[in-house]
């Protein structure tokens, strides 16, 4: 989530796909999509885009995602997190997991009306 050039403001960004075994999943997609892995230690796993820079998504361990419920996470962007959470609250969502710092910037997670899980991230 690095390349912020790409990015535009509340479009879906990035998927978070929960795996059971890491090195499984990454030769599954690898093999089936030829998938490259950008590798953070063993519970996550960057999915490179393909043909350009910066990231689609990402492997994570399913245990170590307990919001998500063991469930694929879409990702939006938002230049103005704090605001896009006030948005989100004010539209009926209901915030499951506050704002908080990971190392490509700070996100927050939200349920809609319906119950779906989503994120939205920023730049530090």
């Amino acid at each position: 989530m690095a390349d912020t050039s790409k990015h535009v403001h509340h479009a879906f960004d990035y998927i978070e796909i929960p795996v059971t075994d890491m090195t499984v999943a990454q030769r599954f997609y690898a093999f089936a999509f030829g998938w490259v892995f950008n590798d953070y230690g063993p519970d996550y796993a960057g999915i490179r885009r393909i043909g350009e820079p910066g990231e689609m998504g990402g492997l994570c361990r399913a245990e170590t995602i307990q919001a998500q419920g063991g469930r694929i996470l879409v990702i939006l962007y938002s230049k103005t997190l704090e605001d896009t959470a006030a948005r989100v609250t004010a539209a009926g969502g209901k915030i499951t997991m506050p704002i908080f710092d990971f190392p490509g910037g700070k996100r927050f997670h939200f349920a809609d009306p319906s119950g779906n899980e989503l994120g939205v991230w920023s730049e530090k």
